[in-house]
């Protein structure tokens, strides 16, 4: 009904819906166009007859370039499906672009990204029961290899100021993999830590632990969802990082040095300290804050070059060529790749 009426450029008002009738006028019944429709289900068939047809629509839209009050966001999900399933990542432009090309109208901004939001839950499930899955999903991953990681921590739930019994929400947890445990003990004796926001129905961080194999290949090691990049969240990923995975002394811990991060440090007990482990600074983090706080483009590839010198006495001729530009630019290089 719905694809007859988008196609035909008209509309109607549904006046009975029921499980075994359904009867329908045009919009413009009684003011020029006569059309209606009434079916019934005849139930030891199993399937629809027509009772009353007044034929086609007499009537027509003055346009048919703007929305449809037919054309709802579950009708665009149904339509869209296919795109988002190729692509979860799809822009909301692209979605008004396809509904366009396929009904020949353009809905607003709001019915595109709730049609998006639908389809993607048709296909890939909603949020609550995707976080509902996790512990069933990393159950059966602990019983498929037992040697996998997993550390969760959990928080009560209030209603108001009352404490509901028996339930308890995700706060924060951690795991990794088997192989990547044991494929670390072939890597650099270097990680990489960093966190990304989330930015679904439920916020937080996504936090990452990378290495490097002797062909320079990237390696993830360890994961974590918390609450976001805060002191606790830093202190419970990096002590399961050190119990579970970082077991061995002399690894440099590369990060940004985020307020969060060094506090978590401080707080390891010497796991992450001087000689176990050495904190270093992330070359990337130098170049983009040097250039934020100084807004010197030219000297940013010198900046980057200082910071990947390997012996300390050979800082000290690009720092020269630094303090020729500007002394204020070359103290400003020193403080942040010296500490």
């Amino acid at each position: 009904m719905k694809e007859y009426t988008l196609r035909r450029s008209v509309d109607y008002h549904v006046y009975e819906s029921e499980p075994l009738i359904f009867y329908t006028k045009c919009t413009q019944y009684g003011s020029g166009c006569d059309w209606l429709i009434k079916v019934s289900m005849i139930s030891r068939k199993y399937c629809w007859v027509i009772r009353r047809y007044n034929g086609s629509h007499t009537c027509t839209r003055a346009t048919i370039s703007q929305d449809h009050s037919k054309l709802d966001s579950n009708t665009i999900a149904e339509a869209i499906k296919p795109l988002v399933e190729a692509d979860p990542s799809l822009k909301v432009k692209s979605v008004i672009a396809e509904v366009q090309s396929k009904f020949n109208y353009t809905v607003n901004y709001w019915k595109a990204w709730l049609a998006k939001q639908k389809s993607v839950e048709k296909i890939f499930g909603g949020w609550e029961a995707s976080y509902e899955a996790l512990p069933i999903w990393f159950e059966a991953m602990c019983h498929k290899e037992p040697s996998v990681v997993v550390h969760f921590e959990t928080m009560p739930t209030y209603q108001g100021d009352d404490l509901v019994t028996d339930i308890r929400v995700l706060h924060r947890v951690f795991w990794s993999y088997y192989l990547c445990i044991r494929v670390f003990r072939h890597c650099k004796a270097v990680v990489q830590v960093n966190g990304t926001h989330l930015y679904g129905k439920y916020k937080g961080c996504l936090l990452v632990t990378v290495s490097q194999d002797g062909n320079n290949n990237i390696v993830p090691i360890a994961f974590a969802i918390v609450e976001g990049e805060t002191s606790d969240a830093w202190h419970f990923f990096l002590s399961n990082l050190h119990e579970h995975v970082v077991t061995r002394d002399g690894v440099r811990l590369i990060s940004d040095r985020y307020e969060s991060i060094n506090a978590a440090v401080e707080r390891s007990n010497g796991a992450w300290s001087p000689h176990r482990a050495f904190h270093m600074f992330c070359i990337r983090h130098i170049e983009s804050n040097f250039l934020r706080k100084f807004k010197a483009p030219y000297l940013q590839k010198l900046v980057v070059n200082i910071g990947n010198i390997k012996f300390f006495k050979d800082i000290r001729g690009r720092f020269a060529s630094m303090k020729c530009v500007t002394s204020v630019y070359e103290s400003g290089a020193r403080r942040t790749l010296t500490g």
